[in-house]
């Protein structure tokens, strides 16, 4: 499975402190075995034809948004250094679970050292916090813009984006990092079969024949700080938007002005929403069958690293001249 340099240091960390660990009195399983998608045994090499074009679109899509930001000096502002920080979460997610993904389709490799599933535990929690908190601060982008728009380039200066960005990373890994270490103490004396592609923390944890309890009130607290406190946050920033638009004169001032906000409400619709519904699902949709849990699953982690790019792209001015100019040329 490939992954991040970031990610495989963390990986690394991990391997390192259990190697160490002699004195303990628990056991970890040397490895795990992911199952793919139970049930659709037999489809799984027609399954990953739309999954892989699913990620060729994304990689594509992710950077030339990149490309076109770098290259194009007028996109050298607050809001599109949020939105290259929110493609990179983007495409560190969906390499985190794809490579794995179609190595268990194409060559039934299911195998996943301690290690590095918690490496990819790591990553896919992480990146998670990390982009929502990149949507709380395009949020907050807008909201300066229209509500302050002539104080908005003396408050979003380049360091104070640099320090968003920053603590938007900082908070994902410190939230994620008790997660690992819960995990690894844990002993595993059930099985070590998990029944997904990739390996999902809460299903890593119910292997353990221990009492995680512990485990599920961290988990719990982290979904309000990081979903609840963000949707909260991204709420009063549109509350204050939209009071600021309708207090507008005009009719055709008050939707160009709402339209700026078209592409991140979009986005934001696009990755709560899916993440909302497999929530759901997993709490209370018992009777379901367990294919279905895991493609949602997948689906979510794979279809908004695609969509995302191509919302922007279709609907950003500037971002439209920009690649037309590119290929004009």
């Amino acid at each position: 499975m490939q992954e991040t340099p970031f990610c495989l240091s963390v990986g690394n960390l991990l391997s390192y402190s259990m190697s160490d660990s002699n004195s303990t009195d628990f056991t970890n399983p040397s490895t795990f075995i992911l199952l793919g998608i139970p049930g659709l045994e037999a489809a799984h090499v027609w399954i990953s034809i739309p999954f892989c074009a699913i990620y060729a679109i994304a990689i594509l899509a992710n950077f030339t948004i990149l490309f076109i930001v770098k290259s194009e000096p007028s996109l050298h502002g607050p809001m599109y250094y949020f939105l290259c920080m929110l493609v990179v979460a983007d495409v560190v997610l969906s390499t985190t679970v794809l490579p794995k993904m179609l190595s268990i389709f194409w060559f039934n490799s299911r195998e996943i050292n301690f290690g590095a599933c918690l490496t990819q535990m790591f990553c896919l929690l992480s990146f998670s916090a990390m982009h929502s908190g990149i949507l709380v601060a395009m949020a907050f982008d807008r909201y300066v813009a229209i509500c302050d728009p002539l104080r908005h380039s003396t408050t979003l200066t380049n360091p104070v984006v640099a320090k968003i960005g920053l603590a938007v990373v900082l908070r994902g890994i410190m939230l994620v990092l008790p997660y690992l270490f819960l995990a690894r103490r844990w002993p595993y004396c059930r099985t070590n079969i998990i029944p997904y592609t990739y390996c999902k923390h809460i299903a890593v944890v119910k292997l353990a024949c221990a009492d995680i309890r512990i485990s599920s009130y961290y988990s719990l607290a982290v979904a309000f700080l990081v979903t609840g406190v963000d949707v909260f946050c991204i709420a009063v920033s549109y509350i204050q938007i939209l009071r600021a638009i309708f207090s507008l004169p005009t009719k055709d001032a008050r939707l160009k002005t709402f339209g700026t906000c078209g592409s991140h409400l979009c986005v934001i619709l696009g990755s709560y929403i899916p993440h909302l519904f497999s929530a759901l699902t997993e709490r209370f949709g018992h009777n379901m069958a367990l294919h279905f849990h895991v493609l949602m699953n997948n689906m979510y982690l794979l279809v908004p690293p695609m969509l995302n790019p191509i919302i922007y792209g279709v609907r950003s001015q500037q971002i439209r001249d920009s690649l037309l100019q590119l290929f004009t040329h």
